[in-house]
């Protein structure tokens, strides 16, 4: 998906993507990562997700990457606060409190941005991209972040051919595949949702589950 197609999702308001609560799966499993207070966290692709604040709860510091200015200004203006903002090469810099948040290309972000990053959440970022981005994502993102890094990365499994993503169904295999070293994937969780999800049924959709994979870089 090029970056106008998010873009333009955001302007029509057609993101139904975006939850109005906490993800389960993030509060079940991220503290199976056991990280630091005070570790600074990425979320990739973060839209506006409720998760940042939670993450920012559990006492990290939240780096969340996002195209979208108008996903970044409603994050900060639904939570009732007022950002301070520069710039600098990889985009517009919008910080309150813990939460930081880059309005940019998250493939664009090198080592330094990253070099401090000790825990990553991807909930709505490798699903949203389809395979050829997948390995561009991994070979640019996943490759800049620190030896020792850990991660929860939540997929979607369902029969491809019978929608047309995104999101994107990310198996089991694909993941396996993608995180190859020095990364490490544990699978978590997976659990079926298609009675909870009556978009994909409506589409034809025969099987929809949710995975949960634990990462480790080294």
């Amino acid at each position: 998906m090029h970056s106008d197609f998010w873009l333009q999702r955001w302007q029509d308001g057609q993101i139904g993507f975006h939850r109005s609560d906490v993800m389960p799966l993030l509060q079940k499993h991220w503290p199976s990562l056991e990280l630091p207070t005070g570790s600074r966290v990425l979320v990739p692709l973060c839209g506006k997700t409720l998760d940042m604040h939670w993450l920012a709860a559990q006492g990290h510091r939240v780096l969340g990457v996002e195209l979208s200015a108008l996903a970044v200004e409603q994050f900060f203006s639904e939570a009732g606060l007022t950002p301070q903002r520069h710039r600098t090469a990889f985009g517009e810099h919008y910080s309150a409190g813990p939460i930081e948040i880059i309005c940019g290309d998250a493939f664009a972000l090198d080592e330094a941005v990253l070099a401090d990053i000790a825990g990553v959440y991807d909930r709505a970022a490798l699903i949203a991209l389809p395979p050829p981005l997948r390995q561009q994502y991994r070979d640019t993102l996943y490759a800049r972040l620190p030896q020792g890094c850990r991660g929860v990365l939540i997929t979607l499994e369902y029969p491809q051919d019978e929608k047309q993503g995104p999101p994107f169904s990310v198996d089991q295999a694909d993941v396996e595949q993608l995180f190859t070293a020095p990364w490490q994937t544990t699978l978590l969780e997976r659990r079926d949702i298609l009675d909870q999800q009556p978009d994909f049924r409506a589409q034809g959709v025969s099987a929809l589950s949710t995975a949960v994979y634990q990462l480790r870089n080294g």
